[in-house]
């Protein structure tokens, strides 16, 4: 009888303590499981929102890899950059539509809307490499915009080491067009010496500094 009653007293026990804690172990065990299931859903939405601008994006590098663009193509480029800037903001495909939206913005000759795009990810953008590619493209679109002060000041911010050979290039273009002739031909040969470091061809500069011997040669 002393054995039953202790089991009786050990059931009992456990039914006194099930009426005072199962309520909240059943709502633990609720949370945890919405928690289970809130954060696979989450997941799932991240993937299909990685999806869908990836997909976007290759459809806007179709469309930008063709050599002319209609009206009808170019707004549905737009339409495409608008959506990926909107909807995926913080995504890398998003910098990139950036850059293709300034490379199409120029070779339809809206100089200032490229500049916009360009201005945009170096402010925000937090991919320093994209960063640091339009930075030089918009560094490019000074200097033929007679804002060669201006494009020195775009050079002097944050470019990363495997674009510094391009850097230099550009800011020997600046100088040049300050009429630095000196400090053109110094950030030239500073651009293919890190080209040549790099392995990595610099096409055009060599042709910048035999022109600026001739043009010392004949002055």
């Amino acid at each position: 009888m002393a054995e039953l009653r202790t089991e009786e007293e050990q059931l009992e026990a456990i039914k006194r303590w099930w009426k005072e804690n199962g309520i909240s172990l059943l709502a633990g065990a609720a949370i945890a499981a919405a928690g289970v299931f809130g954060w696979k859903a989450w997941q799932d939405y991240q993937a299909g929102q990685a999806e869908a601008a990836s997909q976007r994006y290759q459809q806007l590098l179709t469309l930008s890899s063709q050599d002319q663009l209609d009206d009808a193509a170019r707004g549905r480029a737009e339409e495409l950059v608008a959506t990926l800037t909107e909807e995926h903001g913080d995504s890398l495909y998003a910098d990139m539509a950036l850059l293709l939206s300034a490379r199409l913005s120029v070779e339809g000759g809206d100089q200032a809307a490229a500049r916009e795009a360009l201005e945009g990810l170096v402010a925000d953008s937090e991919h320093a490499y994209l960063t640091g590619l339009a930075r030089l493209r918009l560094a490019r679109l000074q200097v033929a915009a007679d804002e060669a002060d201006a494009a020195l000041e775009t050079l002097d911010g944050a470019i990363p080491a495997t674009l510094s050979a391009q850097q230099a290039d550009i800011r020997g273009d600046a100088h040049f067009a300050l009429g630095r002739t000196d400090q053109a031909r110094d950030a030239w040969r500073e651009a293919l010496r890190l080209a040549e470091d790099g392995e990595r061809p610099l096409y055009g500069v060599q042709l910048k500094l035999d022109n600026l011997g001739v043009q010392e040669t004949t002055s």
